[in-house]
């Protein structure tokens, strides 16, 4: 647990650019810092997806955590840590953990494993089976 009251999460090491590798003439310096990677200049989304991606999950539950060891003392998350890793869904249990899905806060959000129950990771359908099931007596 990072004890940061941090919202957004820190930024990774800045990729070089043709403007932070150019030479006199304006030209990136292959000699210098070695082939350009297209891919890194075309990458469209910037890294803003992954970073939100982070603000919603491990560094707004640190967040939380240090606001609540600041407002009830070194107990409050050592507790809710503790309840999670009772929590954790066995291999025989069921699919859903609504334990978990309570302490996390995420007991009001539906999700595609509520609806389906698990049944994308299920055998898959065989027709000839069933036919079959239904033409014998």
């Amino acid at each position: 647990m990072e004890s940061s009251l941090r919202i957004v999460p820190a930024t990774g090491k800045p990729a070089a650019s043709v403007q932070n590798t150019a030479n006199s003439l304006g030209l990136h310096d292959t000699l210098q810092y070695g082939p350009r990677s297209l891919a890194a200049e075309v990458q469209a989304d910037g890294g803003l997806k992954s970073r939100l991606q982070n603000v919603l999950g491990s560094n707004s539950d640190n967040l939380k955590l240090t606001l609540e060891r600041n407002l009830y003392g070194m107990h409050a998350p050592m507790r809710r840590l503790m309840e999670r890793k009772i929590t954790v869904p066995t291999l025989s249990g069921p699919q859903s953990n609504l334990h978990l899905d309570t302490l996390m806060g995420r007991d009001e959000l539906i999700e595609p494993a509520d609806v389906f129950m698990g049944a994308e990771s299920a055998p898959a359908f065989d027709v000839y089976k069933e036919i079959q099931k239904t033409l014998r007596p």
